[in-house]
């Protein structure tokens, strides 16, 4: 099976569980945006952007690109939080936490497969850990509308929300082609990245 099939086995479960832990953390904290809209599912078809979650890594992978993707963003309206300013960091800082966490059972996954000596396991635990790992990692740059940028919300004043907000809403293309120009060019964030993966990679082997 190709390393490509494995990557998407990992990856639009791994996305779908990213964004679903989302609309969890709000609606513990009062908010049921998430709920109302019918998105607390792990059904993947009420979670996948054809372009985000499919087209977008295919297109990436294929151009020999770092592949990211993402999916339909889950809704969540952070002024019927109970707290808005602090609980709206742990809903962003929820999706990161998954991942890693992700991370750690493509791990495991991983060790089981090479103790039973299975190829197509050790495939997927390898996929699994290496894309939660970078999900994680991607996803807590403070740039927005990544969920670190919440970490910078928190130091935006009170009447300049609504401005940040609609900034952060029209920002994902600035983060793809600071991402791609990196890529291609600084090898900054690519290295540190490989780094990390390594360091994930030495710890099976």
């Amino acid at each position: 099976m190709s390393s490509y099939v494995y990557f998407f086995l990992a990856i639009v479960p791994s996305i779908v569980l990213h964004e679903v832990s989302h609309g969890y953390v709000a609606y513990h904290f009062g908010d049921p945006t998430a709920k109302e809209n019918h998105r607390l599912t792990l059904n993947p078809l009420r979670h996948v952007d054809p372009f985000g979650t499919v087209l977008l890594p295919a297109l990436l992978i294929f151009s020999h690109l770092p592949a990211f993707g993402y999916a339909k963003p889950v809704p969540v309206n952070i002024g019927r939080l109970r707290n808005p300013r602090r609980q709206s960091l742990y809903v962003s800082l929820a999706g990161p936490a998954v991942n890693v966490v992700l991370s750690g059972v493509g791990w495991v996954i991983s060790e089981v497969a090479i103790h039973l000596n299975t190829f197509w396991l050790l495939q997927f635990g390898v996929s699994l850990g290496l894309v939660n790992l970078t999900l994680a990692v991607f996803n807590m740059l403070p740039i927005p509308p990544l969920d670190g940028s919440a970490i910078i919300e928190r130091f935006v004043p009170r009447h300049r929300l609504p401005d940040y907000y609609r900034f952060r809403m029209k920002a994902l293309p600035i983060v793809m082609v600071l991402i791609i120009a990196d890529s291609l060019f600084f090898h900054v964030g690519t290295s540190a990245l490989a780094s990390l993966q390594n360091w994930w990679l030495r710890l099976l082997f």
